[in-house]
């Protein structure tokens, strides 16, 4: 495949025309270009079903950062915007079916609760009736946890909703940044909805906890509560953040990794334990191509991105997390009411995450683990200017902490050999 232009920038850029960034449509030209590519259909389907939430955490992607443009949507998905996006799901899954073996539906928001019983089961129904057979359908959903009721559980029980939860860690952890609007902490709120989901009815449902990384907090501390939940699976995240909107703890030093140095000692304690405690996503991941796998995240590894939102208006987004980039940095021009989700496949913002290794910047390109750690996530590279045409902000810390796992990984494998 040919080489991607660095950016396309107009010609009035000097006049404050606005400067056009990559990905540009020479990506969509290059790809076709080459014989070898082909498009992935979109498997996972991101809904905000709700577009406000019950809490006010200061470091929300979707009300904290760059992006605004919820202040312009309905609150709820409509009935009607269901029926829309259900519709465009089920050509989808019928003109892919033979590559699609599971859909993923997340129900997102905001706290996508606040939607009511009667929209969810609508919606579940909905798209329950437009996947073909012979495709799974697994619909999850993302919840602060303070809504999760004995009514909500049933719900989640009878319309067969899988819940990940967010939890940052104990008390003190959890409430300096996921706090209701007038300041109080949402821990006992979060506490109390994680363990009615983790009763033994309702167990099964339980997909697992998401953590975002504060690195104030000791590491070890944050892991031993989070596993004592007996979570299935733990997610950490780093927070979301660019080269023009900098991380928390980020000073632009690349010879300072304060997240891997956060997340290293986690990594020892979980690979070390005698017994495994749970899966933990951006480790097993790492692992996974170390050892010559492909990631199924999309944090790390250069696998094709298959994902798309719908938002309450309809509009059919990219990568929610774009929203940390700048005002729009998501939004396609498509909507549910008028466009195909076929029509996405050519857009630049998916072709350039269907690429591979030809998608990454010459940096990356340049680095030994640009296999596995694959640029990092996609909105963590952006910078004004050149788009999303970088390495990630996080760059140094992604380099330690794969570096660190590659030696664990090989140590082990050079004994089990001998």
């Amino acid at each position: 495949m040919r080489e991607l232009p660095l950016v396309s920038i107009s010609s009035k850029a000097s006049l404050g025309t606005k400067v056009v960034e990559w990905p540009t449509k020479d990506v969509v030209d290059a790809a076709l270009a080459d014989p070898q590519w082909q498009s992935r259909p979109f498997v996972e389907f991101v809904l905000k079903v709700h577009s406000r939430c019950n809490l006010s955490c200061d470091y929300c992607y979707v009300y904290e950062m760059a992006d605004d443009s919820w202040k312009g949507n309905p609150a709820t998905m409509s009935k009607a915007t269901v029926d829309q996006a259900a519709t465009r799901f089920g050509e989808h899954m019928r003109a892919h079916s033979d590559d699609i073996p599971v859909a993923k539906v997340v129900l997102h928001g905001g706290e996508p609760l606040m939607a009511g019983p009667k929209l969810i089961t609508y919606l579940t129904e909905r798209f329950h009736a437009e996947t073909p057979p012979g495709i799974e359908l697994d619909i999850r959903m993302t919840t602060n946890a303070v809504l999760l009721t004995p009514d909500n559980l049933r719900l989640m029980r009878e319309c067969g909703i899988h819940a990940y939860v967010s939890l940052d860690g104990g008390r003190e952890a959890h409430n300096r940044h996921r706090k209701y609007a007038n300041g109080r902490g949402s821990y006992d709120a979060t506490i109390s909805g994680l363990n009615a989901l983790s009763a033994p009815e309702y167990r099964d449902l339980f997909s697992g906890l998401l953590c975002t990384i504060d690195v104030t907090n000791d590491p070890i501390d944050v892991y031993d509560m989070l596993v004592s939940h007996e979570p299935p699976m733990l997610d950490f995240l780093l927070p979301n953040g660019n080269w023009n909107e900098p991380p928390p703890a980020w000073d632009g030093d690349s010879n300072t990794t304060p997240y891997a140095d956060w997340l290293i000692p986690i990594f020892d304690r979980w690979y070390n334990a005698p017994v495994r405690q749970t899966s933990i996503r951006l480790f097993d991941e790492i692992i996974n191509l170390v050892l010559g796998g492909q990631s199924r995240a999309e944090t790390v590894g250069l696998a094709p991105f298959q994902s798309l939102t719908i938002d309450t208006n309809g509009s059919i987004d990219f990568c929610h997390q774009l929203k940390s980039a700048f005002n729009g940095a998501a939004i396609t021009g498509h909507n549910v009411s008028r466009d195909s989700l076929d029509a996405l496949l050519l857009q630049p913002g998916v072709v350039a995450r269907q690429m591979g290794v030809h998608a990454l910047c010459d940096t990356c390109k340049a680095c030994p683990i640009r296999n596995i750690c694959g640029g990092g996530l996609y909105a963590h590279r952006y910078k004004v200017g050149t788009g999303y045409l970088n390495p990630s902000v996080y760059c140094a810390d992604l380099s330690r902490l794969i570096g660190h796992i590659v030696e664990r990984v090989a140590k082990d494998v050079l004994e089990h050999d001998c």
